[in-house]
């Protein structure tokens, strides 16, 4: 068995799309619009899907807002350096919700940024 996908409803399909592969550096996979569903779905990940896991977006046609819920908690992404990932995603327009820095009662380097939606997203420092 292995994980391959974590779906998430999104208000703006562009603009997820334009989140997550510009501002996070993920390719987008495929995508494609099922008319008598009414929505669309598009696959974006850091690697092709037969080796990675990745995230789907789903586009209801027509809706552009979600009540997040609060039983969802965050998506983790591992990162190299936290603080210079921090700082190119700033650049790059995201926004930070948590700066990076050590987590609480814990010497782990981590931050949280938000995706257009509002889904919290955790960078987590690479251990080494």
């Amino acid at each position: 068995m292995r994980l391959l996908h974590t779906m998430i409803r999104v208000g703006d399909l562009n603009r997820s799309i334009d989140f997550y592969t510009n501002v996070l550096g993920m390719k987008l996979l495929r995508q494609k619009d099922y008319p008598d569903g009414q929505f669309t779905l598009a696959f974006v990940g850091f690697g092709d899907e037969k080796d990675h896991t990745v995230i789907e977006l789903t586009y209801n046609w027509g809706v552009d807002t979600y009540d997040l819920g609060n039983a969802f908690g965050h998506l983790a992404i591992e990162v190299e350096d936290v603080y210079k990932a921090v700082d190119s995603i700033r650049a790059r327009g995201g926004e930070i919700s948590r700066e990076a820095g050590p987590m609480n009662a814990g010497t782990t380097i981590i931050a949280f940024i938000k995706d257009p939606d509002g889904y919290q997203i955790e960078l987590i420092s690479r251990k080494h």
